[in-house]
């Protein structure tokens, strides 16, 4: 991020999806970051990226798992919130596999309540891939939501996301943004031309303030 200089053009984030947690909690429910793939811990790993001047964020689920199978947050809302809080966290990616049938309306609020008695600031990123209209509601509770289903590298997956998320260009603005989810340029499905109109439209509608690469 720094010596490719995407970190002076605004760049900031460095985040981590899915998969970064051992399959099962500690003794105490908490969090445990996969030993083989972060040997240090997370807070070891955000405090280089701070060192860096970047932040970190991380991915959980507002359900008993993750979608690759991890354990989810459903229930342990307060007690995840202060480990991400604890070890350095920025961003929090929150998405919605295996739930308990409740509506994203009412699992949501319950993490951004969580985050929000750590003190410290942490942007909330809703991922119920629009399911339930999330700009009607979300703007309330994070600080930007998914408005569709998951992205693919590919010209006509690029338009259809974006004729779907014009539709909801109106509810978003300063501390609550649409998110048509992350960039796929340079990952080798599209043509250098498709991919600068890729960015391009990605800047041009009113989506997250925080542009995502792959």
């Amino acid at each position: 991020m720094v010596s490719s200089g995407l970190a002076a053009l605004g760049y900031e984030y460095i985040n981590i999806d899915d998969c970064w947690a051992e399959l099962h909690r500690d003794s105490e429910g908490n969090l445990v970051p996969r030993k083989a793939t972060f040997p240090s811990g997370i807070q070891a790993l955000a405090n280089y990226v701070h060192a860096k001047g970047l932040k970190l964020g991380l991915y959980s689920d507002a359900g008993y798992l993750t979608c690759q199978k991890q354990p989810g947050s459903l229930g342990y809302e307060a007690q995840d919130a202060a480990t991400f809080a604890s070890w350095g966290i920025d961003y929090l990616k929150y998405d919605n596999c295996y739930t308990d049938g409740s509506a994203p309306e009412q699992r949501y609020p319950v993490m951004r309540d969580a985050l929000l008695r750590t003190g410290r600031p942490i942007y909330y990123s809703i991922c119920e891939w629009g399911r339930d209209n999330p700009a009607t509601w979300a703007p309330k509770v994070g600080n930007s939501w998914r408005t569709t289903n998951d992205i693919h590298d590919n010209w006509t997956r690029i338009v259809s996301i974006a004729d779907q998320n014009n539709v909801w260009a109106e509810y978003a603005g300063p501390g609550g943004w649409n998110d048509p989810d992350m960039l796929e340029v340079g990952n080798g499905g599209m043509t250098n031309e498709e991919y600068k109109s890729h960015l391009s439209i990605w800047a041009l509608m009113k989506v997250s303030k925080k542009l995502l690469l792959t």
